[in-house]
């Protein structure tokens, strides 16, 4: 157990403001330990035995925490009590939607998938009958985890989100049934809808839980059908005046013979490692598909949806099967449940790279060639931001692993003066989904739990 933050000198609050801050310390404590009895808050927050017990008695009253069990050797009495968060006081619900499929993941308060489920969308389809198809695989998914309105949905997406009004902005980048369903959402449910560029949400996620749990500041470079990236410093994801940030795709680079455009990623970044760059390179190295079944014993990870391209790059990772790279277990182990669209291939290019790391020196020509085009986004980003560390994400970053990653590394060296850690996805394809699920969460609980942070003072006894 961690002792919480010491307070600050001179500051002051009022008794409604210091209850609140009280409050949510208690809370953030119950949910990174565990369950707690009052004795054990009462050492772990520094308040006054009373103080606890009246907050105790106010999170009781609102639903928020209630009595687990017993703590000690007896087991019995007031002071063995144990307190833990209701998770099901609230649901969430995290959307990650792809171009023709949809995955929807039901958590409860803590942020522990109950369910998860995965529908496909007709290419053919028609905006309204997609929309409708997805607004079935929400209440699907809702009724599997015995929840009925959500308090908070995220939405994670292709394409770029506006900073100013949390909507879909650069509609020539994105499908116009995404745009509609987050619409409908807003309308149908009168629940808070947050929506998110699904990179920046994947961002989140290796912060959280994934290659990136040690650093404050740092890049995720998707690598999928498309580039994209996202951008975080001193723990703020940043969005950029556009919702712009991370759009490397467009990026011109050496190596290409063109220039991207405004209407149009060719050329730049993209042409050097989207996913038919990535294919191209491979068969000149003789690297090929019928080999890409992964290390002995290794099959490859399904993807949620068959070969889905961003034709102008635009931030469009392709992902895995509902049930994810570790099985049919949420963030936390809970159980869920897919169906849908499952077993297809996400991008081509993750297959060939997966085979040259199995095959050892017959595949090393390859990856030290894309280790060397991806170098350059790389030494790109770090010329402006000197990150320290950068993630390669999205399926190929992931198949590449730290053979892909160690190789970027060196070629990174030879081009940068500027020392930087690049590491391998570890969250893997569900990254999106379960940003989505700690957005929500995050929303949430900054809702029920009080939106003043422990940290904004000190705690009051």
């Amino acid at each position: 157990m961690h002792a919480p933050r010491a307070a600050a000198a001179g500051r002051t609050a009022s008794p409604t403001t210091a209850r609140l801050i009280n409050d949510r310390l208690a809370l953030q404590l119950l949910q990174s330990e565990g369950s707690l009895t009052a004795g054990q808050l009462k050492s772990l927050t520094g308040l006054s035995r009373p103080t606890v017990a009246d907050l105790v008695e106010r999170l009781q009253a609102a639903g928020l925490i209630a009595v687990v069990g017993e703590s000690g050797a007896q087991r019995r009495g007031p002071n063995a009590r144990l307190y833990g968060i209701v998770a099901d006081r609230a649901h969430l619900v995290g959307l990650d939607l792809r171009t023709h499929s949809i995955t929807v993941a039901v958590a409860d308060l803590l942020g522990r998938v109950r369910t998860e489920h995965t529908v496909a969308i007709g290419p053919d389809s028609a905006a309204d009958a997609a929309v409708a198809t997805a607004l079935a695989a929400v209440d699907k998914a809702l009724a599997t985890a015995g929840a009925h309105t959500p308090h908070t949905i995220a939405v994670g997406a292709p394409g770029l989100v506006d900073p100013a009004t949390g909507r879909l902005a650069g509609t020539d980048w994105t499908s116009s049934w995404h745009v509609g369903l987050v619409g409908a959402l807003r309308a149908r449910t009168g629940v808070a809808v947050l929506l998110e560029n699904e990179v920046n949400l994947a961002a989140i996620a290796e912060q959280r839980d994934g290659a990136a749990r040690d650093r404050d500041t740092f890049v995720l470079l998707w690598l999928g059908h498309g580039t994209g990236a996202a951008v975080v410093l001193d723990g703020t994801l940043r969005r950029g005046a556009s919702g712009g940030t991370g759009e490397i795709g467009f990026l011109p680079v050496p190596g290409t013979g063109a220039l991207p455009s405004a209407s149009g990623c060719d050329g730049g970044f993209h042409s050097l490692a989207g996913s038919a760059a990535i294919c191209a390179l491979a068969a000149e190295h003789g690297v090929s598909s019928e080999d890409a079944a992964g290390p002995a014993g290794e099959a490859k990870e399904p993807s949620s949806e068959a070969a889905v391209g961003s034709a102008d790059g635009v931030k469009e990772p392709s992902f895995e099967n509902a049930a994810g790279p570790d099985g049919p277990d949420g963030p936390d182990g809970a159980n869920g449940s897919s169906s849908g669209a499952q077993g297809t291939d996400g991008p081509p290019a993750e297959a060939l790279v997966r085979a040259a790391v199995a095959a050892g020196d017959a595949g090393a020509a390859f990856l030290d060639a894309l280790a060397a085009r991806i170098a350059l986004g790389v030494a790109a980003v770090c010329a402006v931001l000197d990150p320290g560390c950068v993630v390669l994400g999205g399926e190929v970053g992931r198949g590449g692993g730290a053979e892909l990653a160690d190789r970027v590394t060196g070629h990174l060296a030879r081009l940068s003066p500027l020392r930087t850690d690049v590491r391998a996805g570890a969250v893997g394809g569900r990254a999106v989904l379960l940003g989505a699920v700690l957005a929500a969460r995050d929303a949430a609980q900054n809702d029920l739990f009080g939106a003043a942070g422990p940290e904004a003072t000190a705690p009051r006894p």
